[in-house]
């Protein structure tokens, strides 16, 4: 499992799904592991690495009751955690604010906990687990 790979957060999924299948698959030789052009969720892989995941901002926002506002809002970094718990406190503890405390999110995974911060930047961080 990849500790960290960006996620790429869109308002025009099938646009930019065309856009990075084409430059992924054709250019960084990475191919469409999961998601489809309809979305709402695709993810590249090269090897046994991610290389990038694209998901459909309004589901996100739904999802997770984030405003993404256009502050930090285009990317996420997401970070696999063995304890989102303690992922969470840490970040908060070095200057992350929690945007979504840990909770459950069957609807990505049986098992998937996240948790969504803001650096001191305000760019958007997922802590997982699955």
């Amino acid at each position: 499992m990849d500790a960290l790979y960006p996620r790429v957060l869109t308002s025009r999924f099938a646009e930019a799904f065309r856009f990075y299948d084409g430059l992924l698959t054709v250019v960084a030789g990475a191919r469409l592991v999961k998601g489809a052009e309809d979305g709402p969720y695709a993810n590249w892989d090269r090897e046994t690495e991610a290389v990038l995941a694209l998901l459909d901002r309004s589901m996100l926002e739904r999802v997770t009751g984030i405003s993404l506002d256009g502050s930090g809002g285009a990317t996420m970094l997401v970070l696999t955690v063995a304890d989102v718990e303690r992922a969470a406190a840490v970040a908060a503890a070095c200057g992350g604010r929690v945007v979504v405390p840990p909770g459950d999110r069957p609807e990505w995974g049986p098992t998937c906990r996240t948790a969504h911060l803001r650096d001191p930047d305000g760019n958007l961080v997922e802590l997982q687990s699955y």
